[in-house]
């Protein structure tokens, strides 16, 4: 019989036609595709690879080369299932200029609180959209956004900068509805008003600023930070915190001795690990593995196990995939920059790996019997056991690699003969290592990655490609068919997409076509 491995018969596998960022072969997407990668990914700053500059040009590039309506619907996705705060409004600061009809039936959905308020007109502002001014429909627009916010509400959207709400308030000149309203109004801009008319909790904030007793004011706490408080003022504020506040300040309430308090840590931990506000609180499994990692030592070991609690509930939506998978976290070198880009000040402690870690583990966690092959150039193998936590498992995947190779796990599971039904690569995609140097029928035109699935689907009829992308870029290394998905991000949402696309809904730009459906 002749040597299958040099005379198989397998379909034409698509030439490449471009680089990626660390000059390996790859795949452009197609400018919707793009969009979509960059929405559900960029954060504006600078990543290993890319600069928060060249993160703005191509997305003011690729919102020239698609339809408003494809914008939009794209700006809706990234806020509402990618749960994304700068992309969104900077696709509705584009629609803003380019299609105003669009950005009404948009607005609400995307520009929904006081920061993504503050983002939209700042980014309008800027001028990099085309324009510097608002205009009356954005104007318009902010208006109904703040007549809509109850005064309570608009309180809690006051905290935050550049551009501050009484900024937003001068520049499009709500009309107030009653003397309540213009007084609140007053009040943001800096002005003398009645504040018997004002919210109550600004009416209480005003009381214990003038003399510092009684009970702690119900309003956000970056508007007591300043007030030089004692503990109990402090156990006060942590009483009344909201979830996230809470998982955001966890330090902040331990070096003013809440935690010293008798019942509060056991208080706090309770709250953490409430399924109910854990659901409701649109929280990333990488949050809660920040605020795990951010904890101080001193901190009461409750509370690391209520993060550790809370992690496995944020899980629960991981579905139970058909047939078998294999899940191929990314550990190479520039996995280990900071998930969210280097922030000056502010630089995540979650690195990329933590991030692909926490896909691996979670996908074991919810189908013990997948198989997890971490690699880099090779695959490196570890033994992990789906009944243990979602953060013991990932703490063993988060480790440190050199170059990347997104053939070697494929390539690594002709050779064992591993089958499965679902491939999930969690990666940054910026594969340049190529296997094709050491094998001969790797020596193609093609990605080594799309020439090993090439053959492993020929060898396994019916599996299924899935490449979860969780940096902001514009390449794959495997594309040109209904039996490969690719897509972007690290909500939920991904999970969701990606269990529609193995249940045999899928098709070629899968994604793109599950973001076209969106109504706006």
């Amino acid at each position: 019989m002749a040597n299958t491995d040099l005379f198989e018969t397998r379909p034409g596998v698509p030439a490449t036609d471009t680089v990626n960022e660390a000059g390996g072969r790859a795949y452009r997407m197609n400018a919707e595709h793009a969009l979509a990668q960059l929405a559900a990914t960029g954060c504006f700053q600078n990543t290993f690879y890319t600069s928060a500059q060249d993160q703005l040009k191509t997305v003011l590039a690729l919102t020239e080369q698609v339809a408003p309506h494809f914008i939009a619907q794209t700006a809706v996705f990234a806020r509402e299932k990618g749960f994304m705060k700068d992309m969104p409004a900077l696709l509705c600061a584009v629609l803003a200029t380019r299609d105003p009809d669009l950005l009404v039936s948009t607005f609400a959905r995307v520009i929904d609180n006081g920061r993504m308020v503050r983002n939209f007109v700042q980014m309008i502002r800027s001028g990099v959209t085309g324009r510097r001014s608002l205009g009356s429909r954005p104007k318009r627009l902010v208006r109904t956004w703040l007549a809509e916010r109850d005064g309570e509400a608009l309180v809690r959207d006051s905290v935050g900068n550049q551009p501050s709400l009484g900024d937003i308030i001068k520049m499009v000149h709500p009309v107030p509805t009653s003397p309540a309203r213009e007084a609140l109004y007053g009040y943001l801009i800096g002005r003398e008003v009645d504040q018997s008319l004002l919210p109550e909790s600004l009416q209480d904030f005003e009381r214990y600023k003038q003399h510092r007793a009684g009970v702690v004011p119900k309003v956000p706490f970056q508007m007591l930070t300043a007030l030089d408080l004692d503990r109990d003022a402090w156990t006060e504020i942590a009483r009344n915190a909201s979830w996230t506040m809470t998982r955001m300040n966890l330090n902040t309430f331990h070096r003013h001795g809440v935690f010293e308090v008798k019942g509060m840590p056991e208080l706090i931990a309770k709250r953490l690990a409430n399924a109910d506000l854990i659901r409701t609180s649109r929280v990333f499994p990488y949050q809660l593995l920040a605020a795990y990692l951010n904890v101080e030592p001193g901190i009461p070991r409750v509370i690391a196990d209520a993060l550790e609690h809370a992690m496995e509930i944020s899980i629960d939506n991981v579905p139970r995939f058909e047939g078998r998978v294999a899940v191929l976290p990314d550990i190479s070198g520039s996995m280990g920059s900071p998930v969210t880009g280097y922030r000056h000040g502010a630089t995540t402690k979650v690195k990329c790996v933590h991030v692909a870690a926490l896909v691996a583990a979670a996908v074991l966690r919810r189908n013990p019997d997948a198989v997890v092959l971490p690699f880099d150039t090779r695959v490196v193998t570890l033994k992990l056991r789906g009944r243990d936590s979602v953060l013991t498992n990932a703490r063993k995947l988060a480790i440190s690699g050199g170059g990347t190779d997104c053939s070697a796990p494929l390539r690594y599971m002709l050779h064992k003969d591993i089958r499965v039904d679902t491939a999930i690569f969690v990666s940054d995609n910026e594969s340049w290592f190529n296997g094709s140097h050491r094998h001969s029928y790797y020596q193609t035109t093609a990605t080594a990655a799309m020439e090993a699935w090439n053959r492993y689907r020929t060898r396994n009829r019916g599996a299924r490609l899935v490449c979860l992308d969780i940096q902001p870029n514009t390449t794959v290394q495997a594309t040109g068919s209904a039996d490969i998905l690719n897509l972007g991000g690290f909500s939920d949402q991904s999970f969701t997409m990606i269990d529609g696309f193995v249940r045999g809904k899928g098709a070629q730009d899968y994604w793109v076509r599950q973001i076209k459906k969106i109504e706006v």
